[in-house]
């Protein structure tokens, strides 16, 4: 997007000559102007979003990312556009060369932070923080080139035939903000989806560089010297075989990439309508791995731990009709229908395509125990928190939240007061909610938060938790706790409306064995020394 720029001060002296020379008509030539600023416009904000999206991906904390790139951007924007000033004297030969480095740099910035993830992040020491450095480094980049058209697209149009300042800001401004519409509906509904994040910004690369090369060497060559249309015209050859070197190149490269964070027995990796989904292992043998936007959610040895940690004591009372928000690989379900007297499982999952794979990909499938296909299970496509605001009970005698990790930004709505509010809501008078709350050991102030939160609504707690297995480095990133290792323990809360905690009853046969009275001990010392200062959480997490 462009930025307001002040007319030039009285007394300065002109930045043209006379008219321009064109090969057509000067209305149509400022037409054809115009729609250079709203292609332009649109591949800026493409780049602008294909970074905050890789840098939540690659990083984690969308709120964070976003208003690192952004504010980085408008900042250099504005450095651009003063940096400009300098070639207003040789407007379309500046503009040329502006928008052959924009588009290299900015269909390149994706692949470039994958690579640096992918290869070095994993170093630890000053490399752990080159995905960040990188990352400023590109929206400074872009932010300056970007910020560097808008002079020079000022200067051409008035080159064409002069006007009045406010008149000509108006028109430019009004063909970059329908751009910027057009750039900010393309990414996630036409790019994202059907290219990726890596071919959609070579892409928008190379629509970049064709529009700023035909409005300079189609419209203004009589303004450019013989040696300037040359090196201009090879200049954005070079960029062009650049970018479709890459694109050819795409696919491989996010292949190696993919198995260097995730290992190589990966097996499936899709883009769904909500995340990105890859599937490693689960076949001949090997533990199967989950990651849902490179966040690992199963842990091949430590799948069944977590989920009878996290189903068993919530069924340990009466469990005919159970509620499971999240939970669409499946997992959960199949602890469910693995007790008797259970007659009905409502799944309420966000993303039908994790729901597709747990149904139809053999190693998912297998290990949820084809939960999906059982008679008793009903599968629901929403979101949960919207799904309980149009939700009458009381229905269920247990809810269990088999939610992403409270650490994420994105998912703190489905650990406010108001959620559980809803959730107490559908619950029968002697119902049961179990949360998992996060690792204890490497975050207790976000566990006890989600408990001050679970009272707050009306439910009084039974706070416990499970030892996974010292896995040491765990493939893939999982950014919930900012660090490449797994956690070693997973933090529950199993929650009862009324005063009394539920009692924590764990049943037999369960591969964590876990004591009551060490995990109420534990609990409560835990509690005197965390819980001073924890606030319970409406909508927004405090920060931690």
């Amino acid at each position: 997007m462009i930025e307001p720029h002040a007319p030039a001060p009285p007394g300065a002296p002109p930045s043209w000559t006379g008219p321009a020379r064109l090969p057509v008509r000067p209305g149509t030539g400022r037409f054809l102007v115009l729609v250079c600023v709203f292609v332009c416009a649109a591949c800026g904000l493409v780049y602008e979003l294909e970074l905050v999206a890789f840098a939540s991906y690659l990083i984690g904390d969308s709120v964070t990312q976003a208003s690192v790139v952004l504010s980085v951007m408008v900042f250099a924007m504005g450095i651009g556009s003063l940096a400009a000033k300098r070639l207003r004297w040789h407007a379309a030969a500046g503009f040329g060369a502006v928008e052959s480095a924009l588009a290299l740099v900015g269909g390149c910035s994706a692949m470039a932070l994958y690579a640096v993830f992918a290869w070095t992040a994993g170093w630890g020491g000053m490399w752990a923080d080159g995905p960040r450095c990188l990352l400023v480094a590109f929206s400074l980049a872009i932010g300056l080139l970007i910020g560097a058209e808008v002079p020079l697209l000022m200067e051409l149009i008035q080159r064409i035939r002069r006007q009045d300042a406010g008149g000509a800001v108006a028109d430019l401004f009004a063909a970059d903000y329908v751009g910027a519409l057009v750039g900010g509906l393309a990414f996630p509904f036409l790019l994202l989806p059907f290219l990726g994040q890596l071919t959609g910004a070579l892409l928008t690369g190379t629509v970049n560089v064709v529009a700023g090369g035909a409005l300079v060497l189609g419209l203004f060559r009589r303004d450019l010297t013989r040696r300037a249309r040359w090196t201009l015209l090879l200049t954005g050859l070079v960029v062009l075989g650049v970018l479709a070197s890459a694109a050819a190149l795409a696919g491989d490269f996010e292949r190696a990439a993919r198995h260097a964070v995730y290992g190589t027995d990966v097996r499936v990796a899709v883009q769904t309508d909500v995340q990105e989904v890859v599937l490693a292992g689960g076949t001949h043998g090997r533990p199967l791995d989950l990651f849902l936007d490179g966040r690992l959610r199963v842990g091949g040895r430590d799948a069944r731990r977590y989920h009878e940690a996290l189903v068993g004591p919530a069924l340990t009372g009466p469990h005919a009709r159970v509620l499971i928000l999240g939970g669409g690989d499946g997992l959960a379900a199949r602890e469910v229908l693995r007790r008797r007297g259970v007659r009905r499982v409502d799944v309420v999952e966000l993303d039908p395509g994790l729901v597709d794979l747990a149904r139809r990909d053999r190693g998912l499938s297998a290990a949820n125990g084809h939960a999906f296909a059982d008679r008793r299970v009903r599968v629901t496509t929403a979101d949960a928190l919207g799904w309980l605001r149009q939700a009458r009970g009381p229905t269920y005698d247990v809810v269990i939240a088999d939610l992403p990790d409270p650490g994420i930004t994105a998912s703190t709505k489905l650990y406010s007061q108001e959620f559980y509010g809803l959730a107490r809501r559908v619950l029968a008078r002697d119902g049961r909610l179990v949360v998992h709350a996060g690792p204890v050991t490497a975050r207790p102030r976000a566990f006890w938060t989600v408990a001050v939160t679970l009272r707050t609504a009306g439910f009084a707690v039974s706070p416990y938790r499970v030892l996974g297995h010292d896995t040491g480095f765990a493939p893939g990133p999982d950014r919930s706790t900012g660090t490449s290792r797994a956690p070693h323990d997973w933090g529950f809360l199993l929650a009862a409306p009324g005063p009394a905690p539920p009692p924590l009853r764990v049943p037999a046969g369960h591969s964590a064995t876990l004591t009551q009275s060490d995990l109420t001990a534990d609990a409560r010392a835990a509690e005197r020394t965390r819980v001073r200062g924890v606030r319970a959480s409406t909508l927004v997490h405090p920060r931690y």
